[in-house]
């Protein structure tokens, strides 16, 4: 009898196994606008929801570009949003840490708001301390950027565009950036990046999502193991500006290139984390100078099972640990964003890379195109 019941039971679950699965299958890949407010100069926005057959989300808005929510499932199949974010417009006109967007002119630090180009310099307002960060203030971040569909018929697809005029935040050259989303069957969410400018200038361009594969809002990130395929990182000043230095990371606690618990060694005596108060530093992939896409990082989440795969074509990659968030930030449903409770994993040129000649090149010029593809691949374990 008990034999029976368990061989009824088994069969049971396995068909309510199989309906969910083919439930799941079910579901048409597609892409949905819906308004998402105005800024007070009066521009409408527009949120777009992303989907695929397997029921992944991403939700982009084209002011600057943001990653609104990403829900993926963990080993269970159980949905949750893992991108830090606000509920409303409003939350991201006044926000200051960047929350999923797109990153432009330049990200990551430029040296006392100061570059040589053509053996002119330029002088960038500044918005850290001494220098410039991520373009500056009322960057690409805040602009509301021209939206398309461009999706197939199994791939949703937002394409956005955006034209900064010559001398916008101090950049010389009109330039015209076009970024691209797409969420496959593979629950890859794939950003290609674009650019042209009519007069020579730099661009380093990147997305600035925070993650917590927990789910946005639910503790910290410490106990995330992280992969890294580099064997160099760029120890910074106390500014947080590149020295120059390309130092091997075997014997420090940025070796990353086995799995490791991020907080393991987050608070050791040393100085690179000092000044940042965590990890907030550039690596240099392993790939610099082939250009291929290749992983740059794995992040593995133990109780949700949630998996992470970074893939790009750039040669660094920042790594930051949340050390700026304090507790302020109220974001999705009420939820405060504590220090630490999520990670960033920027691709990227170096930072101040137009003062280092020794850094690989972010110049571009007229008739030059500039294309980088990043992919964020999600599975559980």
């Amino acid at each position: 009898m008990m034999k029976t019941m368990l061989a009824v039971l088994a069969i049971s679950l396995a068909t309510v196994a199989v309906a969910e699965a083919q439930q799941k299958t079910d579901i048409k890949p597609g892409l949905k606008m819906e308004s998402f407010g105005k800024t007070p100069d009066g521009q409408e926005v527009q949120l777009f929801t992303l989907t695929n057959k397997n029921g992944v989300e991403a939700r982009i808005t084209n002011f600057g570009g943001i990653i609104v929510s990403l829900k993926t499932p963990d080993r269970k199949g159980q949905l949750a949003d893992i991108v830090l974010g606000y509920d409303n417009l409003d939350g991201y006109i006044g926000d200051k840490a960047f929350l999923g967007a797109l990153i432009g002119r330049y990200g990551n630090r430029i040296a006392k708001g100061e570059f040589k180009l053509d053996g002119k310099t330029y002088h960038l307002p500044l918005n850290d301390g001494p220098n410039t960060l991520h373009g500056g203030p009322d960057a690409f971040n805040k602009k509301v950027w021209t939206a398309k569909d461009v999706s197939t018929h199994s791939t949703p697809m937002l394409q956005l565009t955006y034209v900064s005029k010559d001398g916008e935040n101090g950049f010389p050259g009109t330039l015209t950036a076009v970024v691209s989303y797409s969420l496959t069957n593979s629950n890859e969410l794939r950003i290609d990046y674009s650019a042209t400018t009519d007069k020579d200038t730099v661009l380093n361009l990147t997305n600035h999502s925070y993650f917590n594969l927990k789910g946005a809002g639910e503790g910290d990130i410490l106990q995330h193991e992280l992969r890294l395929n580099a064997n160099k990182f760029t120890p910074v000043d106390a500014t947080l500006i590149p020295t120059g230095e390309l130092k091997n990371v075997q014997g420090t606690p940025f070796d990353f290139r086995k799995s490791t618990a991020i907080g393991a060694r987050i608070n050791a005596d040393d100085q690179q984390l000092k000044y940042a108060g965590g990890y907030d530093h550039n690596w240099v992939l392993n790939s610099l100078g082939s250009g291929q896409l290749v992983t740059a990082a794995h992040v593995y989440e133990p109780t949700t099972g949630r998996v992470l795969e970074v893939m790009t074509d750039q040669p660094g990659l920042q790594f930051y640990t949340g050390n700026f968030l304090d507790g302020t930030i109220h974001g999705k449903g009420g939820k405060v964003y504590q220090k630490r409770g999520a990670f960033c994993l920027e691709t990227q040129h170096f930072p101040d890379s137009p003062n280092h000649p020794s850094f690989p090149t972010t110049e571009l010029k007229p008739g030059e195109k500039f294309h980088s593809t990043t992919i964020f691949k999600f599975g559980a374990q």
